[in-house]
């Protein structure tokens, strides 16, 4: 049976644990006997997570990071390993929707920006993870996503769907390249979660042109009545992180309560 804290003496990394699927995930992993670095674009975010995780009697630093540029991850990276001596899990979670537009009328500026958040920052976050990783082994986890894989019925997303395809396409190249340090790498693949990645999307009104209508009379949630809940992803990021799939990687796991099986 597994032990009641999974993760005793594990540190982890959290990008995007400001809020949705990285803030439960982190809250988990704390109760679960991990020390987390929490990444997030917005500080104010992560200093209440921190603080929620402190109260819960567990350890927290709050990294200000932007996931594409680079030189600020490496500093968040540094101040985890100054403060703990090491680093055994990192949760590449965080990213972004991007324009969601016809390829025809998207603007270059809006391919680069959705590329660079998601697929740029999730190769900087484990690239300059692996050092850390190498010493004692460890869990890569990546946010990926239904679209890109099962699902290409998301009118607009091209470059969004690009992205998490490719981070797919990205993980099992380092889980192979990677299994002789002992560092599993796998992916989850989300469908319709209640989050706030939504803000994040910019729909531009000529998608009108290009949607082909799709109706699902019994609803696209066949498992559940309604997206599916951050806590729930949490759960599977857990097992993932911890020894509990040990001989688990090189692996895309969907998440999704069948949703994409009806696209």
């Amino acid at each position: 049976m597994p032990s009641e804290k999974r993760l005793d003496g594990k540190v982890a990394i959290v990008t995007g644990a400001g809020s949705g699927i990285g803030r439960a995930a982190a809250l988990l992993m704390a109760k679960h006997g991990a020390k987390l670095l929490l990444i997030d674009i917005e500080r104010e975010r992560v200093e209440k997570v921190k603080a929620q995780i402190e109260r819960g009697g567990g350890e927290a630093l709050a990294g200000n990071c932007d996931i594409s540029k680079p030189e600020s991850l490496t500093e968040c990276f540094r101040q985890a390993a100054d403060r703990w001596g090491k680093i055994d899990i990192v949760f590449a979670n965080a990213g972004i929707n991007g324009t969601k537009a016809p390829i025809e009328t998207m603007e270059i500026e809006d391919w680069d920006r959705t590329i660079n958040t998601n697929l740029r920052g999730t190769f900087a976050t484990v690239k300059y993870a692996i050092p850390y990783l190498k010493k004692n082994g460890g869990s890569i986890i990546i946010t990926s996503s239904i679209n890109g894989n099962r699902v290409y019925t998301s009118f607009g997303f091209s470059a969004y769907s690009t992205t998490k395809a490719g981070q797919v396409a990205f993980m099992k190249m380092a889980a192979l390249e990677l299994a002789q340090f002992k560092i599993r790498v796998n992916a989850i693949c989300p469908g319709a979660i209640a989050t706030n990645i939504d803000d994040s999307t910019d729909e531009r009104p000529e998608l009108e042109e290009v949607r082909i209508p799709i109706e699902y009379p019994e609803g696209d949630q066949p498992l559940a009545e309604g997206p599916g809940k951050p806590s729930q992803v949490a759960q599977l990021v857990l097992f993932l992180a911890s020894d509990d799939s040990s001989h688990i990687t090189g692996t895309e796991v969907y998440i999704d309560g069948a949703e994409s099986l009806l696209h």
